[in-house]
Parts: C-alpha cells; structure tokens; sequence
C-alpha cells in the first residue's frame, strides 16, 4: 500500500505529498470491532421515543360491563382490559435509551480500520485548501470533478471552511463532517474520503511537489550563475566598508588595552617605591647626630 500521496489543488493541480501516518491509514481492518462500534452509532441514533398506554392509562372503562353472575359470560372488571379492543396494550414500548457503552480504544480502532480501507484502495483524496471566495454549488462540483471524487463521498470539513459548507452542502451524495466528529460509520459509508491539509488526521509528513525536468534545470542554472557572477562595484565597496570599521574598531581596542597596561605598571611601581619606604630604619635618609665638638 502505497504511503505518499499527491497534495492537489482545487483544480486538480499537484501543490505538494504527503506521507499519511501509518498507525491510522496503515492499520489493520477489525471486522468484529467494526461491526460493534457501527452497531452503537446506529442504536445511539435511535431516539428512543416510542410509547403505549396501558390499560391503567387508557381513558374510560371504570365501570364494570356487567353483573359478576348469571349471564353465562366470563366475568369481566373493565372493557380497557387488553383483549378488548381499545383496550390498553400489555408489554408494549416505552421511551427509553438504546445507547451501548462502547470503549474508546474500540472507537478508534475501528475508525482507523476503515480508513486504512479506504487509503489501501486509493480512495483518499488529500486537499490543499477549499478556496472559495463566496459560497458556490456550481464551484464545490468542479472541484470534485477536477479531483476526480465520484460516486458518495464524505468531505471532512473544519470549523474555518464556512464557505466550502455553504458550497457543499446541496451537492447528492456528498456527506459533510467535522474532522472531531469523523466516526468509522460515515467512512464505511462513502466511497471516497476528501481531507485538507487542515483536517488530515495523524501526525503526517508534508513535503513540496517534485519540479519537472526542465524546471530542474533552469533552478540549477540559477544557482550557478549567482554563485559565479561577479560583485559590482557598488556592492564590493557596500561589502568592503564592515571590513574597515572592524580594523578600527580592533585598533581601539588594542590602544585601549596598551592604556591600561601602563596604568598598572604605574600603580605596580609606586606600589613598590612605597613598600621600599616602610622597610628602610627611621634614620637612614638622614645624617648621623654628632655630639657637640666633634666634626664628623
């Protein structure tokens, strides 16, 4: 089963591929957990509103229809019994719920189940985007058309696609679905799966159209012709200014650090001189004191 598929436009043109995430379009289909979640969705759907009086609900009979004895009849207490006719009805349906308790590790393996189905039958239909300036029938038909989507198909729609609502929604055989309400009934129901880039479940790969040959050429063209073209001169001196105010900005720097090296020598030697100064002994800068009559 191929992985990848083509990214198209409304017109049908390829904008891009995409890698679907193999853990929901890869799984393998649970017929029996299938089987069981679409039996849920169906009974939830019931509205479960049905009803029947019994004969304690329906209106009159309160009287007995005749004496006890001796009219050769069985003896009856009230013709709304059930065997009378417009009588009450015995074990008919009351209002109640149809609702099954289904897990939702259940739910979403059957979800995944039929859209790996589907994707392995190439019935996948990835969209860019629905670009619809105002709401239009005749442009959602083309749309399907140009992406080649016939028969029942199920469009999986965000809360921001208001127009592509209004445009899709009068289309026959084209259901429509929010991505959060996206259920494996509605798959199993439609031929054809649309998503958009926005609504894509999973966590897929996106990447670019491949360019055709001859793109492929002129891109390579471009690329080599801009790496050996030669700078104007406009440009080179533009490219050449940066380089000067780098050399001046490292000659300041290196006179600023020659400044401070002569500052520390300064401070290093009067730092030196004065230690010189405490050490020496009280008399040593001055003359001996000689005693009175002496000549020294």
């Amino acid at each position: 089963m191929s992985t990848q598929l083509d990214v198209r436009s409304m017109d049908g043109t390829v904008t891009g591929t995409v890698r679907l995430d193999q853990r929901v379009f890869g799984a393998q289909p649970n017929l029996a957990v299938m089987h069981q979640v679409v039996t849920a969705q169906l009974a939830a759907a019931r509205s479960g509103t049905q009803s029947t009086k019994t004969r304690a609900e329906v209106s009159g009979g309160g009287a007995k229809p005749y004496r006890q004895k001796g009219t050769g009849r069985a003896r009856q207490g009230s013709t709304r019994a059930p065997h009378y006719a417009g009588g009450g009805i015995a074990l008919g349906p009351k209002p109640r719920k149809y609702r099954q308790r289904t897990p939702r590790k259940m739910v979403q393996l059957a979800l995944h189940g039929a859209l790996s189905d589907r994707a392995s039958a190439g019935r996948i239909v990835v969209v860019d985007s629905w670009k619809f300036e105002i709401p239009s029938t005749r442009a959602a038909q083309e749309a399907l058309a140009s992406l080649g989507v016939e028969g029942r198909a199920l469009v999986v729609l965000s809360r921001d696609d208001p127009f592509a609502f209004k445009s899709l929604r009068n289309i026959p055989d084209v259901d429509l679905m929010l991505v959060a309400e996206l259920a494996a009934y509605d798959v199993l129901c439609s031929d054809w799966v649309v998503f958009s880039r926005q609504t894509l479940p999973g966590e897929s790969t996106w990447g670019e159209a491949p360019l055709p040959p001859a793109s492929k050429a002129k891109s390579a063209a471009r690329k080599s012709s801009a790496t050996t073209e030669p700078l104007e001169p406009a440009q080179a001196q533009a490219e050449a200014v940066p380089e000067a105010e780098v050399v001046g900005a490292q000659g300041a720097q290196s006179s600023a650090e020659g400044e401070l090296a002569e500052v520390v020598e300064a401070g290093s030697a009067t730092g030196t001189e004065m230690a010189e100064a405490e050490a020496a002994p009280a008399g040593a800068g001055t003359a001996p004191h000689a005693p009175e009559g002496e000549e020294v």
